[in-house]
């Protein structure tokens, strides 16, 4: 388990870092889509498959993912609505308690889901299905007003580069650590912790301002259900094809059916603005 959660850990360091530099460098657009492919759910679902006591509870844990997805959208948009009716407290008082309200609200959100799930014994795929269905729904809805999204306009250092990469990398590592402890939907909701989500908007705030991150919130609410179908499509594959090839597959057919068409929609939907 500490090795698959290394694994993750290295891997959202490196996602951590690019979704950022992406997001800076090309846009919100161009950034939001790419920063949300499927990256630590892949390290995430082969060590659930690994740890898992049966076939049947490693698919309830990535089933249930959606629905910690569906979270995450609700947490990305907090971040547009709530700092313009926040007071004049400043960058740093601002960003606080945005971050404090999001996480918050993302936990409560995941506990009550696990609790409710547990009591009512739910068929978890059609919830899953349903949860991705709801997240995409969601994530066009957030991109139709066209909110500017633009490119970082400051230089970022190495150390900062540095700092959100551990950042993630802690983040995700003690997801997966929690996720070996605790049965399968506890696992599935920790894989899709908002690790990276929280890494890219306070690193972004922090050193570009509001408004590039806010630019990038409908873009990764839209992309984000990229993670959705991987976990979907995964729960089938990996167990019929093996962990590598299965892994492979749902990435492959989640980013060419949800991440290409969402990135071509939004870029076309940019070239059409005045």
């Amino acid at each position: 388990m500490l090795l698959q959660a290394l694994g993750a850990g290295l891997l959202a360091a490196l996602v951590a870092i690019g979704a950022t530099v992406a997001i800076e460098r090309w846009g919100g657009v161009v950034g939001g889509i790419v920063g949300t492919l499927p990256s630590t759910i892949v390290p995430a679902a082969i060590g659930i498959h690994l740890a898992a006591e049966d076939v049947q509870g490693f698919q309830d844990a990535l089933r249930v993912t959606p629905v910690a997805m569906l979270l995450n959208t609700l947490f990305l948009w907090l971040w547009r609505v709530l700092p313009p009716r926040l007071p004049s407290w400043g960058l740093h008082a601002q960003l606080a308690v945005v971050l404090a309200l999001a996480l918050a609200a993302w936990c409560a959100g995941a506990a009550t889901t696990v609790v409710a799930l547990d009591r009512i014994t739910l068929d978890a795929l059609p919830v899953g299905v349903a949860a991705t269905c709801a997240a995409l729904l969601v994530g066009v809805v957030a991109c139709l007003p066209g909110v500017p999204a633009p490119r970082g306009s400051r230089r970022v250092g190495i150390g900062v580069l540095v700092a959100r990469g551990l950042l993630a990398a802690s983040a995700i590592a003690a997801a997966v650590i929690l996720a070996g402890m605790g049965g399968p939907l506890v696992a599935g909701m920790a894989a899709c912790f908002p690790a990276i989500f929280t890494t890219t908007m306070v690193s972004l705030w922090l050193s570009q301002g509001q408004a590039v991150p806010a630019g990038a919130v409908g873009p990764m609410m839209l992309g984000g259900t990229s993670v959705s179908a991987f976990a979907l499509l995964a729960s089938f594959w990996i167990p019929s094809f093996g962990p590598a090839a299965g892994a492979l597959l749902a990435w492959i057919v989640a980013a060419g059916a949800l991440s290409v068409p969402a990135g071509l929609w939004l870029r076309s939907r940019a070239s059409a603005s005045p």
